[in-house]
């Protein structure tokens, strides 16, 4: 990892992964980054597993050490003893988690958003038409397309009332308006939170000089995240103010903010709960559908399948989408979940265990940052039968045109598991549905040129250009 003599870079840190386990097997220790613990490598699932199984009602997940200093020490001014749900740990972490959980894990107030999330896709549909050169083909910055949409969806989420016959969206953004400039406040918000993100771990896995002055990097990093914080305090405020003038909507359903404001009774837990949600899952989602969607692009066969499903579930290709629609795209599910399995957005998760424990035959102490590399188990055979073979038909049952196939359930995890588990995920599975059903029932996506290698920035995506050709069918 070392600057000029060293054989790798933070980009580097999926194929560092498959490297650990190749060489040293199915357990490693790697250390030497400054100013970091050592890391524990857990290339075994039924280790996992156990990990996961004890790990208590707290979990420790290793933080992002640069995004604790910027909630506890540079804006303690506003975040004060609330940290939110990421990159906090223990009983506060608890706490918190415990107040804001549930309207954003109920099925039925995720089922909810099902119509607006389909308006945003259908406008964002459209402005890929607009976008499509002579030959068809998406301009090479397209993944900041799929980021306005990301963010046109999340600001929808959390602020949107769905009233009974009518759906009033009080809070879009204009993220898909063809005129929109480089400096307006939705591009602004999506570059900040890209930045902060992205530099997470050139911040943490290179020396951290940070922690004791401000580089050059990290004034940027604050700087970003301040506006990112000011602008989005900015339609938070708006959805608050709304609400103590105008009481909760009786008529229909209330925005994730105004269900926290209202069981809660405390502002400032859902400003801080929108404020997390939507600094992680801009580049998340978006990271996540340009992977799927150049898997799509460079698969046909699989795209046709999906199609012919489409059409046997949405005879018409404007039929409105409903939840049990959504419920009967088995193959379309499959291949998001073959998508995340062998090429996940998330490279892996990980602990700081509480307890001394055995793994692997070997004691470990409490203390020490174990890490889970889904994208390494995820495609080990020993875990998955045929790991190597793209099949979303393995996460299929029998009666929907699957297989019995030998799939380790802690093998592949994107979204984590138990209590830290994404709390974002059924939200994020209902976009990238909605968005697939869309796209796919009405267009054909190919990908014309050399194939694209995955990197890390922050996430796990193709590395280039995404100039997909997109025609109508």
């Amino acid at each position: 990892m070392m600057p000029i003599i060293g054989q790798y870079t933070i980009g580097d840190v999926a194929r560092i992964s498959f490297e650990l386990h190749r060489q040293y097997g199915r357990i490693v220790r790697f250390g030497g980054l400054i100013g970091r613990p050592d890391l524990l490598f857990i290339f075994d699932a039924d280790e996992i597993e156990n990990c996961y199984r004890n790990e208590g009602p707290t979990p420790f997940r290793p933080s992002m050490p640069s995004l604790v200093k910027y909630k506890s020490v540079v804006r303690k001014d506003f975040f004060g003893d609330l940290g939110g749900v990421v990159g906090v740990h223990g009983e506060a972490w608890r706490e918190f988690r415990s107040k804001v959980q549930r309207p954003i894990l109920q099925l039925s107030t995720i089922r909810r958003y099902l119509l607006p999330l389909e308006v945003i896709t259908e406008d964002f549909l459209r402005r890929c038409e607009v976008l499509l050169d002579e030959n068809n083909e998406l301009p090479e910055d397209f993944d900041n397309e799929i980021h306005k949409w990301s963010l046109e969806c999340i600001f929808n989420k959390k602020f949107t009332k769905l009233s009974i016959g009518r759906v009033a969206l009080d809070t879009r953004l204009g993220c898909l308006s063809s005129n929109l400039p480089p400096d307006s406040e939705p591009q602004q918000i999506i570059d900040a939170a890209k930045f902060a993100l992205r530099n997470v771990a050139t911040l943490e896995l290179k020396a951290p000089y940070w922690r004791y002055f401000p580089t050059p990097m990290w004034t940027r990093y604050v700087k970003n995240m301040n506006y990112f914080v000011e602008i989005c305090l900015k339609y938070i405020k708006n959805a608050t103010v709304r609400l103590k003038t105008e009481g909760p909507n009786k008529n229909g359903e209330t925005s994730l903010l105004e269900k926290v404001i209202v069981t809660q009774r405390d502002e400032k837990i859902a400003t801080i709960m929108a404020l997390d949600l939507i600094l992680v899952g801009i580049d998340t989602i978006s990271m996540a559908v340009c992977s799927i969607l150049y898997q799509l692009a460079t698969r046909p066969e699989e795209q046709h399948k999906i199609h012919e499903e489409l059409k046997r579930l949405l005879p018409e290709p404007f039929t409105p989408l409903t939840i049990n629609l959504l419920d009967q795209m088995h193959y379309l599910k499959g291949f998001i979940k073959e998508v995340l399995r062998m090429y996940s957005t998330v490279i892996g998760n990980g602990r700081t265990l509480q307890e001394d424990t055995v793994i692997c035959g070997y004691r470990v102490p409490k203390g020490v940052q174990a890490v889970f590399p889904t994208l390494v188990t995820g495609n080990m055979e020993q875990y998955v039968r045929d790991a190597h073979i793209f099949r979303p038909g393995r996460w299929l049952k029998p009666h929907q045109g699957g297989f019995e196939g030998n799939l380790h359930p802690f093998a592949s995890l994107p979204y984590g598991y138990g209590a830290r588990m994404c709390l974002g995920r059924r939200l994020a599975d209902l976009e990238m549905q909605i968005l697939l059903a869309k796209l796919l029932r009405n267009y054909k996506l190919e990908y014309n040129y050399p194939a694209l290698d995955y990197s890390v920035t922050f996430m796990y995506a193709p590395d280039g250009p995404l100039k997909f050709k997109m025609t109508k069918i």
